[in-house]
């Protein structure tokens, strides 16, 4: 039973839908939550709107609402439910901010609820700006010069006392909203509107900007006798002035000296202790480089994004422990809870960014988050582990070089360096590839020198890599991989193919060894692996046969959010139960799937051929499953079948079908099912014939891509040579697919079949007309427009070809309803 033997019912908030500062940490942090109250007997009533999330699955808690994270849905849930407790710490912003509201209204004390894991003063003295200066003032702490304003007239009065630039931080947002940095009146007047409007209480922090100062974070677990660990010390890479969620962070820190990290670290747990912390905080700190003088930037008396970040970099499991904490459990009653992790290894953490989708966006970084999402990496060196980070991101660069930027002039180059954006890295090292000094690059980034030197040894290695070229020697070979190189950036470097550097590396007896992860704090306690050739001992035992791999979805993307990360940790769980041994491998630990005790092993890996097939060679398994992962996955699934590893579901052969849209249109045409007219380019002139083929407008999209990227309505030949150069890049060598468009009712199938028979769960029913993309538009299930003569042509028309394409698994099927024509638009042999 828990400490508190009152509490038998908890009620969990969690973070409702998934927007950019508030993503899938929440999802983890929650599910991990609830199966830690479920574990002490505690009743769990969960409320959160999120459908795609494994936190409204129904075995993780025991009653589910699907209902608004709104007062007054929230008011009815516990009149119903009568909750001895509220948790709100683990639905980030939202369920702070929920729980403010609860206890205003004098909901929490008519119905006799417990805020649990932390208290109205706490979150007042974390959250309200001026309340939290006034705490750290009484500490003895410094804080850059402040105030809270709540009009403009006072912003303008206060900037020209101190001066500018200034940094507008709002109250009780997430994700820096309404904020960013002023440097002249006018982004001062428009950034102060725009944060007494994100503000819910209307407030807004006025502060000196420490732009260049070092940012450094600890995430702190403390339970109610005070006794307290740092579990994960943080150094941002990128200096303070970008949003932490937009900065590459390392851990454990790389540059302090033991003085300085002393400092921090017990200014840290000094502010955790000031604000009563019960369970999980992350502090802030900026500190002025090569001194003493640092200064407080803010804490978060809930898990965060970092603290997802803390907990699958150390295997410290902050939410369970801090679900714990808040039933009354101190950390010397868990065990290993007290014990601080200690890294003899570096993880680097790289955003995610929508910019790929969004070219015309403002790529500009600041205060206000524009990630998407993260990866992580792990190695035994930190030119390893963001090798393999950027690697993870799937993205045009050979290395750290991004070949786009050899055609920039230096001014350009070091414009980025200076405004960071999210070219900046890659600037700075095409900076050091054409000879800029350390000591001009800190200057104009404020990147530590000892970064940049590591990135100069790569850059340095690099060109030692071009000029061996196809004889490349196993002595380079070895040092490229012990740096961080992977087999694809080395076969671009040097002109070889990636599967003759494979074969070489082999030749050369070049393998990955296995290093391990321990998790602490957690009754579970399975340790997780990363790969590394700087440390070639294979530390992971042979686990039971039969095995299956479950490939994951990677970093969190506009088109590929945790949908992807819910059905990977599905198929994980039903392995377990058929008694399989069920292998996950991911790189994003914002996830549940990377979760040490979803499955029976996990990788934190690059979603890269290399990586994959190094792993699968090792547990020769006895099945491998893409379809769960999304896109990403779906595209190892060809050179991994290559290579005859056992994938199962539906076939490459499926695949390719269903991708290949020359090949899907004649199956189509084969099982007498309609579809709109429609063609394949490889080329311009290609494109505009199609065009004219299949008459204007005309639909226009990449093949084997995800989430509509470069697809777009065509009207004229003129538009279509514009935006076809585009779409032709994103599409990879791939076919242009080019289809008429028809103006319809768009309908969407998911369907379930094990190759004879097919599972339809029901059909949605898309509000917009077709056009606009299935995950933009908002769907009605059951559908209510259409005749039972319709849904009985959708059902015979996702048996075809559910049989035609041989489909062992899922199939997400989207038919477009054109006077009163049902046609196929196109089908995808995945989760979705």
């Amino acid at each position: 039973m828990p400490k508190h033997p009152s509490l038998k019912r908890v009620l969990v908030l969690g973070s409702g839908p998934i927007v950019i500062g508030q993503a899938a940490e929440f999802d983890y942090s929650g599910s991990q939550a609830c199966r830690s109250l479920r574990e002490e007997s505690v009743k769990v009533i969960l409320i959160n709107p999120n459908p795609a999330t494994i936190m409204t699955d129904p075995e993780t808690a025991d009653q589910i609402y699907l209902e608004p994270l709104r007062p007054e849905f929230v008011t009815a849930i516990i009149a119903k439910e009568r909750p001895h407790g509220l948790l709100p710490t683990l639905g980030g912003q939202a369920g702070l901010n929920l729980a403010m509201q609860l206890h205003e209204q004098g909901v929490l004390d008519k119905y006799q609820v417990q805020l649990l894991g932390t208290t109205v003063d706490t979150i007042s003295s974390s959250e309200n700006r001026e309340t939290f200066k006034q705490t750290m003032l009484a500490l003895g702490l410094p804080i850059p010069d402040s105030r809270v304003v709540s009009t403009v007239a006072e912003a303008k009065k206060f900037a020209t006392q101190l001066g500018l630039p200034l940094v507008v931080r709002p109250a009780y947002t997430l994700g820096g909203t309404g904020g960013g940095i002023a440097t002249t009146e006018r982004e001062l007047l428009k950034l102060v509107n725009l944060g007494l409007a994100a503000s819910p209480i209307g407030q807004v922090l006025l502060e000196r900007s420490l732009a260049g100062w070092k940012e450094i974070e600890f995430e702190v677990v403390r339970d109610a006798t005070g006794e307290a660990i740092i579990v994960c010390g943080m150094e941002n890479l990128d200096p303070i002035g970008i949003h932490t969620g937009d900065s590459i962070v390392v851990a454990p820190t790389q540059t302090l000296s033991a003085k300085q990290y002393r400092l921090l670290r017990a200014a840290a747990l000094k502010i955790a202790a000031a604000l009563n912390i019960s369970g999980s905080c992350n502090v802030q700190l900026a500190l002025e480089p090569d001194s003493l003088n640092y200064c407080v930037i803010e804490a978060n008396p809930r898990v965060s994004r970092s603290s997802a970040l803390a907990s699958k970099a150390t295997g410290y499991p902050i939410a369970r422990i801090a679900a714990k904490i808040a039933l009354g459990y101190t950390l010397a009653d868990l065990p290993g809870a007290a014990r601080e992790p200690k890294l003899d290894y570096t993880v680097v953490k790289f955003p995610s960014w929508p910019f790929d989708k969004f070219t015309e966006a403002d790529r500009r970084l600041g205060t206000q988050m524009k990630a998407t999402g993260e990866v992580m990496a792990i190695d035994k060196s930190f030119t390893a582990s963001l090798l393999k980070a950027v690697r993870s991101q799937s993205g045009a660069s050979v290395g750290l070089s991004l070949p786009a930027l050899a055609a920039w002039t230096d001014d350009r180059l070091i414009q980025t360096i200076i405004r960071a954006t999210d070219l900046r890295l890659f600037a700075v090292y095409e900076g050091l590839r054409r000879g800029f000094s350390i000591f001009r690059l800190n200057k104009w980034s404020h990147i530590d020198p000892w970064f940049l030197e590591q990135l100069k040894q790569v850059a340095k290695l690099e060109q030692q890599l071009k000029a061996a070229g196809p004889a490349l020697t196993s002595d380079l070979l070895r040092s490229a991989k012990r740096l961080g190189f992977g087999d694809a950036d080395i076969a671009r470097l040097v002109g070889l193919s990636e599967d003759k550097i494979r074969q070489a590396r082999l030749k050369a007896g070049l393998g990955p060894g296995y290093a391990q992860i321990d998790g602490s704090g957690s009754e579970a306690d399975t340790p997780y692996y990363f790969s590394s050739y700087l440390d070639t001992q294979d530390r992971a035992p042979t686990l039971p046969a039969p095995r299956a791999v479950v490939l994951g979805a990677g970093p969190i993307k506009i088109g590929q959010g945790i949908e992807f990360d819910y059905s990977s940790v599905q198929a994980a769980r039903a392995l377990r139960e058929e008694g399989y041994t069920s292998i996950i491998v991911n790189n994003n630990p914002e996830t549940v799937s990377t979760d040490s005790d979803i499955s029976d092993r996990l990788y934190f890996e690059p979603l890269a051929l290399e990586n994959v097939e190094s792993l699968l060679a090792k547990e020769q398994p006895a099945a491998v499953f893409t379809q769960f992962g999304g896109q990403g996955a779906i595209n190892l699934g060809a050179p991994l079948s290559r290579r005859g590893f056992p994938l199962v579901g539906s076939s490459q052969e499926t695949i390719d079908l269903a991708e290949d849209r020359d090949r899907f249109r004649t199956l189509l045409k084969t099982l007498a099912i309609p579809q709109p007219a429609g063609a394949t380019a490889v080329t311009l002139a290609e494109a505009l014939a199609a065009a004219d083929r299949c008459g204007y407008p005309v639909l226009v999209r990449p093949s084997y891509v995800l989430g509509g990227r470069a697809m777009k309505i065509v009207h004229t030949p003129e538009q279509l040579q514009v935006y076809a150069a585009d779409a032709l890049a994103a599409s990879g060598g791939h076919p242009l697919l080019i289809d008429q468009y028809l103006p319809g009712q768009e309908i969407e199938v998911d369907v379930v079949t094990d190759g004879e028979q097919i599972l339809i769960p029901g059909i949605l029913e898309h509000v917009e007309r077709a056009g606009v993309h299935s995950g933009d538009s908002i769907a009605i299930y059951p559908a209510r427009r259409l005749t039972a003569k319709q849904k009985e042509t959708i059902t015979a028309y996702s048996l075809q070809m559910s049989r035609g394409l041989k489909i062992k698994g899922l199939l997400n099927i989207q038919f477009v309803l054109h006077q009163n024509t049902v046609y196929v638009l196109e089908a995808n042999p995945r989760a979705s």
